[in-house]
């Protein structure tokens, strides 16, 4: 591919400008504040982030912090804050989700100035409340947070931490750890990508316009995501500062069964997909959690072939990238180099992308076949598709 004119350049920033101008963004958000897993065993499961994925210790809840119900590890690395939770007890909301869905993803908590305003403006705006606004509060100051459902059994906590200095959150004492496998250089939640049910897509792209300010960056539809066998359609909602965006996605009708009919059978139901983690430098992340033991969907040899072609010079040797198994593809802003690792538990429901940004805002189109393509070898595998 040709490096784009100056002219090209200047039109799709003001197109990208338009789109975020059409986010009302009557709901200003800082960023991701945590994600939140319920998990079988969130003892465990922390090791493995920890170990795989170069998480450290962050903060605890539990027994010895007078929680009696539920325990809860908080990991960190740079701005990613990931909560894996784990039901004491068998009768509880954890304990229901978990036997319904497995690991996943719980809570995608939003960082705000005041999560008071934020609940009221989304419910008069058509959510569905989770919990009205609450005060928690220990000698660190005190945090405000709010809830509203979302697809599925997920929902958003509006989080107010403009008065509290503690370690995460009030009722949590800090996680002090002799194990702190060094970082593998993840920096930030890039995206997050909801499945849903056929004919869901609109539904929540607009509840995602409609109730919290969204605007529609880009629609794929299943010519753009297809191969001869299976398909999806999606769309990509951001909200105004670009900080947040959330690409939602549902089946279309193909020959065999989709990734995302997969997903809904094994989750039971919709959720989010994958979380995808910005690095700035994914040959050494990658090398590293390839080292840690971590399993990436396998990218045919012929994609390479080809690659160099359709995006022009990039500064990486394509013999490295090609050995780690990172796809590459070009926008009008630049590169993006990407790779998704297998699902991180036993049932094939969630996963993650690591991607690194030079310049692009894309999502990665030019590598759709060849990723669809791998989701279905190991579908085959998995005799389910």
């Amino acid at each position: 591919m040709n490096t784009p004119s100056l002219k090209e350049v200047e039109n799709y920033n003001y197109g990208i400008e338009k789109i975020f101008d059409k986010a009302e963004d009557f709901l200003p958000i800082n960023g991701t504040d945590y994600v939140e897993l319920y998990v079988g065993n969130a003892k465990q499961a922390a090791h493995y982030y920890k170990t795989a994925f170069g998480f450290q210790s962050l903060a605890y809840a539990g027994l010895e912090t007078g929680v009696k119900d539920r325990v809860s590890y908080v990991l960190v690395q740079d701005k990613i804050r990931l909560v894996l939770t784990t039901p004491l007890v068998p009768d509880s909301p954890i304990a229901d989700h978990v036997r319904k869905h497995g690991d996943g993803v719980k809570v995608i908590a939003l960082w705000v100035d005041d999560a008071t305003e934020a609940h009221d403006m989304t419910t008069e705006r058509g959510a569905t409340s989770c919990f009205e606004p609450m005060t928690e509060s220990d000698n660190d100051g005190e945090v405000v947070r709010s809830g509203i459902h979302t697809y599925g059994d997920t929902i958003h906590i509006f989080v107010e931490r403009k008065n509290y200095n503690g370690v995460f959150l009030p009722g949590y004492e800090p996680w002090v750890s002799e194990y702190n496998p060094p970082s593998t250089g993840l920096k930030f939640i890039d995206h997050m990508v909801g499945n849903v049910e056929l004919g869901a897509m609109n539904k929540w792209a607009d509840f995602y316009a409609r109730v919290m300010g969204f605007a529609n960056l880009v629609t794929f539809d299943d010519k753009d995501i297809s191969t001869k066998y299976t398909a999806l359609m999606s769309k990509v909602m951001s909200n105004g500062n670009g900080r947040i965006k959330f690409p939602i996605n549902e089946p279309a009708i193909g020959i065999k069964k989709s990734q995302v009919e997969e997903y809904l059978d094994f989750y039971g139901g919709p959720g989010c997909q994958h979380i995808a983690v910005a690095t700035d430098d994914i040959v050494f992340t990658i090398s590293e959690m390839r080292k840690r033991g971590v399993e990436f969907l396998y990218v045919p040899g012929k994609y390479y072939d080809t690659v160099g072609e359709r995006v022009g010079e990039i500064a990486e040797d394509m013999a490295i990238l090609k050995s780690l198994g990172i796809m590459v593809d070009r926008d009008e802003e630049g590169y993006l180099l990407q790779i998704f690792t297998k699902p991180v538990e036993d049932r094939p429901t969630l996963f993650f992308e690591i991607i690194q940004r030079k310049g692009a805002r894309s999502f990665g189109k030019g590598n759709f076949q060849a990723l669809f393509e791998s989701i279905e070898a190991e579908q085959a595998r998995r005799g389910t598709l």
